[in-house]
């Protein structure tokens, strides 16, 4: 390695639990600790993907997969033909975007790994089909999925999905890629629904999310339409000791 790889620590940091870091970690903490720190403000373009291989040490496809990430957290923006370049601040709340776990969790510098627990089609109630405004008994995909930040429960993924918008969706490896990454590439979607609750956890949720009795639940549910129809309704449940939602918005004068 070369004397920057060193003094950047490559190959050897860990995060604050001792847990060794990936490379692609390590880089994408190399990007936003130029950020923060404000050396790379916003609308800088930032070194190619070649000029941080040569500065960093790591591979040329762990640099490309670290800056992609960081770009669907929109941290990044990737402009073809002109580079890669820091993202303005958004003016939207995190909770209102419709963001990959994934990436977001990658983006803090930990680990995202995904429990399946189920993997399913059923046949709607009148109140799923309500929800899914589709006709009563009509068949859709069901998913529930448990994501993890450093093997700690962040997120329970309850989804329906309907399958005229997503056929393929219970063939899916959701241990290697996120509903989400599945989805966005389906087609885009034109109108998307939020309501945040604090509700009491049950007794699967409390488990699935390792909580403390009376440690408090949040709760969000999203509706996502597409051509003409709900494509799917999620309740993404996360325990409220450990997840906030927080935003940063523009007042208009």
């Amino acid at each position: 390695m070369n004397k920057r790889t060193r003094a950047v620590g490559f190959g050897n940091a860990t995060d604050a639990d001792g847990i060794a870091l990936s490379l692609g970690q390590q880089v994408r903490n190399y990007v936003l600790q130029k950020i923060d720190s404000g050396e790379w403000p916003e609308g800088t373009r930032i070194p190619s993907e070649a000029q941080l291989v040569e500065q960093l040490g790591a591979s040329r496809m762990t640099i490309h997969i670290a800056l992609r990430d960081l770009s669907a957290a929109g941290v990044l923006m990737r402009k073809q033909g002109a580079g890669t370049f820091v993202a303005p601040r958004s003016s939207q709340s995190t909770f209102l975007e419709l963001r990959n776990i994934h990436a977001e969790i990658e983006a803090r510098g930990n680990r995202h790994t995904t429990d399946v627990h189920v993997m399913e089609a059923i046949n709607c109630d009148l109140s799923l089909a309500t929800e899914m405004n589709v006709v009563p008994g009509s068949t859709v995909f069901h998913s529930l999925l448990v994501h993890r930040e450093n093997g700690r429960p962040l997120q329970i993924e309850d989804r329906y999905v309907n399958p005229l918008f997503a056929p393929d969706y219970l063939e899916q490896d959701f241990t290697r890629i996120t509903p989400n990454e599945h989805l966005m590439a389906m087609g885009p979607l034109k109108e998307v629904e939020h309501v945040i609750q604090a509700v009491t956890a049950d007794e699967q949720s409390r488990a699935l999310l390792e909580m403390q009795p009376g440690e408090p639940l949040l709760l969000l549910r999203r509706r996502t339409w597409s051509r003409g129809l709900i494509a799917t309704s999620a309740r993404l449940l996360h325990p409220g000791t450990r997840f906030s939602l927080a935003g940063r918005m523009t007042v208009p004068h």
